[in-house]
């Protein structure tokens, strides 16, 4: 019983963080409509290749896209915002797997969907998304992905401060994104920011 107990209390914490953390990064989010619109009246300059960014919020602009912007100036020929969903099925069959919404100024959106018996793999799903007007060159792409180091403060979050120190330890320890989505680790650029709950 002690045992279950502690599980119980791990799943249960990390499940509740996530929800937590999720709605902050969410309360924040700046709409990629929004994004695109200001994106106008700037003048930057253009890699060659893809660039992909990770996000669980498909509506909203990557934060790592917003800092990529603010402190190298640059845009890449091509950018996929890209969100991997794991649906509450086994299996999610490949035919069904993509669904890419072209958006402006070499813009793109892709959802990616796998069953939670499925081991997610980008690099195969980007390549999935050529027969669906979307071709991606793996060798020119880049990933950026933000990693959140979970702040615990007094603030009210909707958990108790010790889980909301257990859910940043199991943060800190859990799988890495580039070993989860089996992405190439040579082509990542990871941006760290700080997240209070």
């Amino acid at each position: 019983l002690v045992v279950a107990a502690i599980v119980f209390t791990l799943m249960v914490t990390w499940r509740r963080g996530r929800e937590l953390l999720q709605r902050r990064l969410e309360a924040s989010d700046l709409p990629i409509e929004n994004f695109l619109e200001d994106l106008n009246s700037h003048s930057l300059s253009i890699a060659k290749g893809t660039a992909v960014f990770l996000t669980a919020n498909p509506q909203g602009t990557p934060l790592a896209l917003l800092h990529n912007i603010k402190h190298n100036q640059v845009l890449h020929e091509q950018v996929i915002i890209l969100t991997v969903l794991t649906e509450e099925v086994p299996r999610v069959p490949a035919a069904e797997r993509v669904t890419i919404e072209t958006l402006r100024l070499g813009f793109a959106r892709v959802i990616v969907r796998y069953g939670f018996m499925q081991s997610p793999n980008v690099p195969v799903a980007l390549r999935q998304c050529e027969p669906l007007g979307l071709p991606v060159d793996l060798e020119l792409t880049t990933y950026y992905l933000a990693r959140e180091t979970i702040i615990s403060t007094e603030r009210h979050s909707g958990m108790a401060r010790w889980r909301e120190k257990l859910f940043s330890f199991m943060s800190r320890n859990s799988v890495p994104a580039t070993a989860f989505y089996k992405i190439p680790t040579e082509q990542v650029v990871e941006l760290s920011q700080q997240v209070e709950i």
